[in-house]
């Protein structure tokens, strides 16, 4: 089904350490059962044609992370995995929240930089607070990726950086105005399917963190943009609240950006 919705890539969640998820046996407690892992890796390779990766931590609970994540890595890549993506932390299944398991938990790049060195052969990707793109680089002497996931949300700006800094090239956009003047097509298409447009625009409020007017693009997006008859006319309006960098000098300071 995944694939069929034109999906690049189908992974398998073995991170996520919520109740929810626990109660439905998915997410950080396959890490206890990498056999489990594998059959649904093997299943899931004779399914589709795009890759199936893996996104795990490095253990839960007591377990060792030498041997655990060795365990599981060494299950899903004779499953046929075509990558694994690992949260350099372990996870508590029991007396931590999610927000705590991302923050708690002590992190172990190092232990990710092992993983790849003993596993030459397999795509391995590094995840669990890396932020700002000068932490990048240092990664990627050690494995094959980097995995940008809070920070990407919180302030998605971020990832204007990855082209200049990884490949040398200029960014689709140049910044986050025209960021949202490229998604405006989607937005309009969508709404024009039935969907209200907060159901879109709740995801943005990170997009132009530091810049004068973010909070009150956000308020904007809580307020106008909920309205069930909302459309591009309240995006825009909400962006406009925003001072372009090219706009600042000289305007009175709005107090704090974001």
């Amino acid at each position: 089904m995944a694939e069929a919705f034109g999906y690049d890539e189908i992974n398998l969640n073995c991170g996520c350490p919520s109740d929810r998820v626990q109660g439905g046996a998915f997410g950080a407690c396959l890490m206890q059962t990498p056999e489990v892992v594998a059959e649904c890796v093997a299943a899931m390779k004779a399914a589709v044609r795009v890759p199936v990766t893996v996104k795990c931590r490095i253990g839960v609970d007591d377990q060792d992370p030498e041997q655990a994540l060795d365990a599981l890595t060494s299950s899903v890549r004779a499953a046929g995995a075509d990558a694994l993506i690992v949260h350099a932390r372990k996870a508590w299944l029991q007396g931590l929240s999610p927000k705590e398991n991302r923050e708690i938990p002590p992190l172990d790049h190092a232990r990710v930089h092992r993983l790849k060195a003993a596993n030459p052969g397999l795509p391995v990707a590094i995840n669990g607070g890396i932020r700002a793109p000068s932490e990048w680089l240092p990664h990627l002497d050690h494995v094959d990726g980097v995995m940008i996931g809070r920070e990407a949300y919180q302030n998605p700006a971020v990832l204007l950086e990855v082209d200049p800094l990884l490949f040398a090239s200029v960014p689709p956009v140049a910044d986050s105005f025209a960021a949202m003047t490229a998604f405006e097509p989607y937005v309009a298409a969508e709404l024009a399917r039935g969907t209200r447009l907060h159901a879109i625009t709740r995801h943005l409020t990170g997009l132009f963190t530091g810049l004068p007017g973010a909070r009150s693009f956000r308020q904007m997006l809580a307020t106008a943009c909920m309205a069930p008859d909302a459309g591009l006319d309240a995006l825009r309006a909400a962006v406009a609240c925003v001072t372009r960098p090219s706009e600042q000098a000289g305007r009175e300071p709005e107090g704090r950006a974001a």
